[in-house]
């Protein structure tokens, strides 16, 4: 298989850099204070939000549909309107993302990828001003 027709599933390394990338982000999350904003919007355990953001990750790069065959389509804009999402909490999922990505993942160009995709799909969470 050239790398041309690797899906990113395959180019970050599977369910292992998936699980490393999700567990490293919800640490940053929650140990940041710079993330207090979008901490606060998760329960006091990050243990379901992490199972449910490898999942979703690993059907969204490529891998098993996971989330989809636990929860059913994502539908993430709606899965997340019940949280007061502005620019601000955009800001800091992905200043957790682009962190953990930086230390997970080695291949620059793969980073680059997920960043800007993950950075329009956060971008589509917003549901309120500022």
């Amino acid at each position: 298989m050239t790398f041309e027709s690797q899906t990113h599933y395959q180019r970050i390394g599977g369910a292992e850099k998936i699980h490393a990338l999700v567990d490293r982000f919800y640490e940053l999350m929650d140990t940041l204070p710079e993330a207090y904003g979008i901490r606060k919007l998760h329960g006091e355990s990050l243990r379901s939000a992490n199972d449910k953001l490898f999942k979703f990750l690993s059907g969204w790069m490529g891998g098993p549909q996971l989330f989809v065959q636990e929860f059913g389509e994502p539908f993430l804009r709606r899965r997340h309107f019940p949280f007061a999402i502005a620019s601000s909490e955009r800001d800091q999922w992905m200043m957790c993302m682009n962190q953990a990505l930086n230390e997970v993942v080695e291949d620059a160009a793969l980073r680059r990828e997920l960043s800007d995709a993950l950075s329009r799909l956060a971008d589509h969470m917003r549901n309120k001003e500022g």
